[in-house]
């Protein structure tokens, strides 16, 4: 018989097989059951803001709103595990205070110190706030302008830093804001880095105004801050300590609140000093502008407000005007323009020039409405000014979110001539209210406002002279009575992004830069 040849699926040569014998065949490979992917979770990157105050719970300035509405976006994105600490006022808003919750206590080393430190918890919009309560330091009306603040906010600072082993949170970014929070930046650098759980921390700083820098003496750099004079180079400025400075040393990044001001920063003229710290660590600056809180801030929906409107349907902004005169027993004119401002008393904010030629602007038809507290020959010079122009000029010399809120909406045009604005969000609300803000071109209020006549969202000057003020303010009431190109003008302040949408943005790719 003949023979049957038959390939063995091998490698190995061909073999002849005879008939009759079983021949084995290898079994075919086995194929592997495929295994359903895994899914990998990503930890969230963790955020801490070290401030002095966020809104809602207490508020003396800008400060406040950034950090409250900052850090909702930041949660908001989902990615990121927001965390803030705060020190726990006496005069946080009991509706708050309320809810708070008690998770414990330590006991905080500060030089030769060994103070109590109750931490209270808040949870809102994806944000956890803690609270730092010790009676002695913050049982106190208001937040600041105490003769001890440099110890208050060093045992803050020193707080922060042990709460976080309290805790068992490492942040991955902790951002400091203002001198207050310096500290936090200088401890973390200095006393927490040799402890292996604090060693990858990264600091950020922010500038919000850099007038105020924290200066003390070199005498109390041990005894009242508790750190170490071989550290003293560190905060070491013009023969005092400088805790903005230390902070700006200390920290990988550290930024100012409008692309402007960090320009401007570098210049004497407006660095009150710090011009040359700035620019030796100018390489790790960068400046991002503030937002606001469209929620918070939306004539839609303000329950202060004696009407609601929004860009498309302006009709209820016409009574907010209207009951804005009637409440402060202005002639009832819908055709008068009411100029507007809403601001401290304070030099930087321009007000030397509009001494020199408000009477100028009163010679025309207007009305002008002031709210604000502060240098008492302001407050002076403007509750004159409106006893002698009676039914023209309102001086409200005081602090009244109310009021200014009503102001925001009932007014035409918001001046704010600046002679420095680190970001400003004033004009931000105005414009939010459908009131045109006219603008020295500075800081925020620069990269904020552009000018009308390029299409932009509301009047900028840019020398600081009250006669170019002057000018600006009458092209603004000039376009005011064209009522064509004022809605217009209107509706494009409303609708310009002022949100922290796109700011936010900027933050996080700062934060995931420095991560790197």
């Amino acid at each position: 018989m003949g023979t049957v040849t038959q390939k063995k699926t091998t490698k190995k040569s061909t073999e002849k097989v005879e008939e009759g014998i079983a021949v084995e065949v290898p079994a075919a490979p086995a194929v592997e059951e495929e295994k359903p992917a895994e899914i990998v979770v990503e930890a969230k990157k963790k955020i801490l803001f070290v401030a002095s105050e966020a809104a809602p719970f207490i508020a003396t300035g800008g400060l406040a709103e950034v950090i409250g509405s900052l850090s909702k976006a930041l949660a908001g994105k989902g990615k990121y595990d927001v965390r803030v600490i705060l020190p726990l006022y006496q005069d946080i808003k009991k509706d708050y205070r309320k809810d708070f919750k008690f998770i414990g206590n330590i006991f905080v080393p500060l030089s030769w110190r060994n103070q109590y430190c109750g931490i209270f918890e808040y949870t809102a919009d994806n944000v956890t706030f803690y609270f730092v309560d010790n009676e002695y330091y913050f049982k106190r009306p208001g937040c600041y302008g105490y003769y001890d603040d440099g110890e208050r906010f060093a045992f803050f600072c020193r707080s922060v830093m042990e709460i976080l082993s309290f805790l068992n949170f490492y942040p991955d970014v902790m951002h400091c804001h203002d001198w207050q929070a310096a500290l936090a930046a200088l401890y973390l650098k200095t006393i927490y880095c040799f402890r292996p759980e604090y060693q990858f921390i990264r600091a950020v700083f922010t500038i919000h105004n850099i007038e105020y820098q924290g200066k003390y003496s070199l005498d109390i750099l041990e005894d009242l801050f508790g750190i170490s004079y071989r550290y003293q180079y560190l905060v070491e400025y013009d023969r005092c300590i400088n805790l903005m400075k230390g902070a700006i040393e200390c920290c990988e990044r550290f930024t100012t609140v409008s692309p402007t001001y960090a320009g401007e920063i570098k210049d004497p003229y407006y660095s009150h000093g710090l011009d040359p710290i700035i620019r030796r660590n100018e390489f790790k600056l960068c400046g991002i502008l503030n937002g606001i809180d469209p929620d918070y801030y939306d004539p839609a929906t303000d329950k202060s407000l004696f009407a609601h409107y929004s860009a498309e349907d302006l009709a209820g902004k016409a009574v907010c005007k209207e009951e804005l005169q009637k409440m402060l027993n202005l002639p009832v004119k819908p055709d008068t323009p009411i100029i507007a401002m809403i601001t401290r008393l304070v030099t930087h904010k321009g007000l030397d020039l509009v001494r020199e030629v408000i009477e100028q602007v009163l010679r025309q038809d207007v009305q002008f409405v002031l709210l604000g507290t502060g240098d008492s020959s302001y407050e002076n010079y403007f509750a004159d000014l409106a006893r002698r122009y009676t039914g023209k000029v309102v001086s409200a010399i005081t602090f009244n979110s109310d009021l200014s809120r009503k102001i925001y909406a009932g007014a035409d045009i918001f001046l704010m001539p600046s002679k420095s604005e680190p970001c400003g969000l004033s004009q931000m609300i105005a414009s939010r209210y459908g009131t045109v803000a006219v603008v020295r071109e500075t800081g925020g209020l620069r990269d904020s406002i552009t000018p009308y006549g390029l299409d932009g969202n509301g009047f900028t000057f840019k020398n600081y002279d009250a006669y170019d003020m002057l000018y600006v303010i009458g092209e603004a009431i000039n376009t005011y009575h064209n009522k064509e190109a004022w809605s217009r003008l209107v509706k494009k302040a409303m609708t310009t992004d002022f949100t922290w949408a796109t700011s936010a943005g900027y933050y996080e790719g700062l934060y995931l830069g420095m991560l790197k």
